[in-house]
């Protein structure tokens, strides 16, 4: 198997004004909604879709029916989001916190360069807020 690029990543998400309060209002990731309760970006860079899916029909999908297996962890994943700058990081966490999402770590520089903080959306997503110097056009390599 090769794997050519990530067709797609999102949240599963069992409510859904709360999960807009926190990716559109809180991130600004603009969405439509091609199939009821399927909210969807298929312009964000670094993946080919953004998606918010609804747990009742990621359920269905694999299971056939609305309701999650009690005795399955219901799913969950990481996301890093880049921002333009180093500074920018500590910038967009602390408007985060003061629209009242939960930071779980300020802003610093990780060992290999990366300026990373981290919070929780609603579903139990760890999100990053990063700068990766390397992934930014016209910045140096990694070394």
């Amino acid at each position: 198997m090769q794997i050519s690029f990530v067709a797609g990543f999102g949240p599963i998400i069992r409510d859904p004004d709360e999960a807009h309060r926190f990716w559109r209002d809180g991130l600004g990731i603009a969405f439509e909604e091609p199939a009821p309760g399927y909210f969807t970006n298929d312009d964000l860079e670094g993946v080919k879709a953004f998606a918010m899916w609804p747990l009742t029909q990621a359920a269905e999908a694999t299971f056939g029916s609305t309701d999650w297996p009690g005795e399955l962890p219901v799913p969950q994943a990481w996301l890093e989001l880049d921002v333009p700058s180093a500074e920018a990081v500590a910038e967009a966490i602390e408007e985060l916190r003061g629209a009242g999402h939960r930071v779980v770590r300020e802003a610093h520089e990780e060992p290999w360069g990366q300026t990373t903080a981290r919070l929780l959306s609603p579903e139990g997503l760890l999100v990053g807020v990063t700068y990766t110097p390397w992934m930014h056009e016209g910045s140096p390599p990694k070394e």
